[in-house]
């Protein structure tokens, strides 16, 4: 088997092109079109909003924090790499493995994923950008932010130190420093990038494709992120309700962790690993996505099972959700609830191996080349394999029962996340660094940091599961010499230092000057899939022009397709208007459905970012004025940024788009991309909302009364006035959005009046129902729980209220009108969930107690 990329090429189809030549004569149609896609220079690069910027510095920033997390893994071992070792003391051992695994989860294993997909999935979409490409940059920069604002913390000795699942009580009442506070709002701020970037990606794969690539022709890789990305929706939100829950107790003493007053801090468990199970295959799967495009190209054929291997990942993801209780087996739960688990548990490797098969049987039947890239994806297959083996061993109770919170769990949990992520993600950088930096890294130094990262990661990992079997439980700083742990873990910390030996190989390929190399031919690997059709050096456009799809591996089936695009044959070729475009499609067929101007440069994102990090990091230090402050400020960058950059009116309907194609530049409603990102940012609201109902019923499971005789409830007058007034306020927005489409202004601003104002009824009724009833949230958990929930529907209220008002502001300042909707669109649905929320909130509150 040839290790030259140039071997790597399927018989009868197109050969790989050479890169093109830096001084190739543009033509003025490139010229026009390369000019609003350049990317800025000096100081203002730092406005940058293309997603291959954004993408590349979310990349860089993510492997940085991977380093710094994989410094702090050393320090561990190296503490325990002999019997009672005094290195480190407890309490800074305690912050390093708390800052360890939070990095790692939080900081790393997540962004990677949505850096890479930021950076990579409009090329492989055929597209010129995001449809959000400003969001990109607002959750970069908060993502950046938050990190540092973490991170930092341990060089001042006041880092968290509850582990990175900061079970209560533990971080409620015998850790009174800021230490849990900056994991909670750091890490909640943190997951803003997240969900702004799971947002960007599922409208980009719906929306955004090329026509003709209906659902079933899309890359592998958008499957798997449209699946994570759903994921990371339903997931992270819980979490988001636990640590407002944790904060709130911390921060104003409502008891909802505290057994003395009601609370239990069983609820933290349950939301935390209703996030932290799912994010094993949030990471898994967008590895896997990797490997789905790595695997078809060196085995030289498409991916077999196609079909099956997108059930699977949709299978994967929904099986999912139903396992986070297997981390709880040890907590006393009935026997019928640990059995139901352990099925689930057990069932989830059916999905797992049939994508696994997948890609052996794709192995089997091509002509494979070997490559370094290669060489990582079987590693990261085979190591998850054995995670996952293990993993089925502790999805059985009584096995589980024996090894939990031992150094087997270690093992486990390293072979799966950081086997069947690492190096996925190394065979990832192989493979796509020509196409984003230019240059192919070092086929030698490849094979170098593969020995050493495969030897070090086995010898480091795999001795901790005989280290568990033995006894040794996790989370212990050190350990006495008697024990027989010595030999064992002084192998697994000199693997540890091995394995970083192969992760700086890696580094130096990576970052080593290569000014004297010569560029990668284009499509050097020769792949079969649309990202392969970049210039080397790459043009800032992202694609010459949109494509028509009939394959899913255009470059090997489609006749002259790369002339073709080259030469401007389809869809935008030009931008006469000198404006940043790209396609919008619907979401089945791919039929062409919008020009979208897309929004350039702009430091607003920067700003809304260092405000929004204000108003959670000065939380952290109870500075709740200069919090407030910031607040108000990032609120005022948000308006900013959607007045100017959102929905404007363009100068004239419809565009020539190409190819006799003519569509028009403004759509509202569900074929606009907005409504898309409003529907599914309140899929994720309405998620985290539910995830605090779940915690009032929770306690109606837990208490032999619930709600208490002795606790006043919130009575139904005012939760029903509220309610009321809820429903007067939705009625008027979508009777503001008929009148607003029938041009009759008066009677637009009319309704638009009426339910400001009922807003503004529904909010203060609704606060009062607590208020006037006496509750007292720190006396117990029944009224804390009441006083959440309303909590959560007033901040709600107070966004629709602005929504009324910033539709009326668009209007007056003609900048929305009858035709030109799209503001009043996406306003009226967030009043449908916010109706839904209402009535659920004052169903629990006011007529649960009825029925209890």
């Amino acid at each position: 088997m040839s290790d030259h990329p140039d071997d790597n090429k399927p018989e009868s189809q197109p050969t790989s092109e050479p890169a093109t030549a830096p001084a190739a004569e543009l033509t003025d149609q490139e010229k026009r079109l390369l000019e609003p896609w350049k990317t800025p220079t000096g100081w203002r690069y730092w406005s940058a909003v293309n997603n291959s910027e954004i993408g590349l510095w979310y990349t860089v920033t993510a492997f940085a924090f991977f380093l710094f997390g994989g410094v702090l893994a050393l320090i561990m071992r190296a503490q325990l790499a002999i019997p009672e070792n005094d290195w480190l003391t407890p309490d800074q051992y305690n912050q390093v493995f708390t800052m360890h695994g939070s990095v790692m989860m939080f900081l790393f294993a997540v962004p990677i994923l949505e850096a890479i997909s930021i950076l990579l999935l409009p090329q492989m979409m055929g597209a010129r950008d995001l449809p959000f490409p400003r969001l990109s940059a607002y959750g970069y920069w908060c993502f950046l932010i938050g990190g540092i604002f973490v991170c930092g913390s341990l060089f001042f000795g006041v880092a968290p130190r509850g582990g990175w699942f900061m079970y209560p009580p533990m971080t409620t009442e015998y850790q009174t420093d800021v230490g849990p506070d900056i994991w909670l709002l750091g890490l909640s701020f943190i997951e803003i990038a997240s969900i702004a970037a799971a947002v960007e990606l599922i409208v980009g794969v719906l929306k955004c494709r090329p026509p003709g690539m209906r659902l079933n022709l899309i890359p592998l890789y958008a499957w798997y992120i449209l699946v994570v990305a759903a994921m990371i929706l339903f997931a992270f939100p819980p979490l988001i309700a636990g640590d407002l829950l944790m904060e709130l107790e911390r921060s104003l003493d409502w008891p909802f962790f505290d057994a003395s007053r009601g609370g239990d801090p069983m609820l933290w468990q349950h939301l935390f690993w209703i996030f932290g199970h799912p994010e094993v295959y949030i990471v898994f799967l967008p590895s896997i996505a990797l490997l789905a495009m790595i695997v078809p190209t060196f085995a030289r054929t498409p991916m077999v099972g196609y079909s099956w291997i997108v059930l699977a990942a949709v299978g994967t993801g929904f099986l999912s959700f139903g396992l986070w209780v297997h981390h709880m087996f040890t907590t006393g739960l009935p026997g019928l609830t640990i059995g139901i688990f352990s099925a689930a548990s057990e069932a989830v490797a059916i999905p797992t191996g049939v994508q696994i098969f997948c890609f052996i049987a794709t192995l089997l039947i091509g002509r494979v080349r070997s490559s370094v890239c290669l060489w990582f994806a079987l590693a990261g297959l085979a190591t998850f394999i054995i995670g996952g083996l293990t993993g089925v061993m502790i999805a059985i109770a009584p096995f589980d029962y024996q090894a939990h919170d031992t150094y087997f769990i270690v093992g486990h949990l390293h072979y799966v996340l950081v086997g069947g992520t690492i190096f996925p993600i190394m065979a990832g950088v192989y493979y796509y660094y020509p196409l984003v930096m230019g240059k192919p890294l070092s086929q030698r130094l490849g094979k170098l940091a593969f020995w050493l990262t495969l030897i070090g990661f086995n010898v480091s990992f795999f001795p901790m599961h005989l280290t568990g079997l033995i006894g040794m439980p996790r989370r212990v700083y050190t350990y006495p010499a008697e024990m027989g742990f010595d030999t064992l873990n002084l192998v697994s910390s000199i693997g540890a230092f091995v394995l970083a030996a192969g992760f700086a190989v890696f580094l130096w390929d990576v970052l080593r000057p290569k000014r004297k190399q010569a560029h990668a031919a284009r499509n050097c690997w020769n792949a079969g899939t649309l990202e392969w059709l970049a210039d080397v050096p790459d043009r800032p456009w992202g694609i010459r022009s949109i494509p028509i799809i009939e394959s899913r591996y255009p470059l090997w089936d489609q006749a002259n397709f790369v002339r073709d695009v080259d030469e401007g044959n389809f869809y935008l070729p030009d931008a006469e208007e000198g404006l940043r475009e790209t396609l919008v499609t619907s979401t089945m067929d791919a039929h062409p459905q919008q020009c979208l101007r897309v929004p350039g440069p702009s430091f607003i994102p920067i700003f809304a970012a260092i405000f929004t990090g204000g108003l959670f990091i000065l939380s952290t230090f109870h500075w709740y004025t200069a919090a407030g402050i910031s607040g108000l400020l990032a609120l005022v960058c948000i308006i900013i940024w959607l007045w100017t950059g959102t929905a404007p009116i363009p100068e004239k309907p419809c565009k020539d788009v190409g190819r006799g194609l003519h569509l028009p530049l403004y759509v509202s409603g569900p074929q606009a991309v907005g409504w898309w990102a409003m529907f599914i940012t309140m899929l994720g609201d309405m998620t985290a909302f539910m995830a605090l109902v779940f915690g009032y019923f929770f306690y109606w499971t837990v208490h032999e009364q619930f709600p208490p005789a002795d606790q006043p409830g919130p009575g139904i007058f005012y939760p029903l006035g509220g309610l009321a007034a809820v429903g007067v306020a939705w009625a008027c927005t979508l009777a503001a959005r008929r009148w607003n489409r029938r041009d009759r202004p008066a009677l637009f601003y009319s309704a638009i009046g009426i339910g400001a104002l009922a807003t503004i009824h529904a909010g203060v009724t609704t606060a009062a129902a607590p208020i006037a009833n006496k509750m007292d949230p720190t006396s117990h958990v029944y009224p804390a729980m009441v006083c959440v929930l309303v909590l959560w529907m007033t901040l709600h209220l107070a966004v629709g209220l602005l929504m009324l008002i910033y539709c009326a502001a668009r209007r007056m300042a003609g900048r929305m009108d009858a035709v030109h909707d799209a503001d009043i669109m996406n306003v009226s649905l967030y009043w449908h969930f916010m109706a839904l929320t209402a009535a659920i909130t004052v169903a629990v509150i006011a007529g649960f107690p009825f029925v209890a």
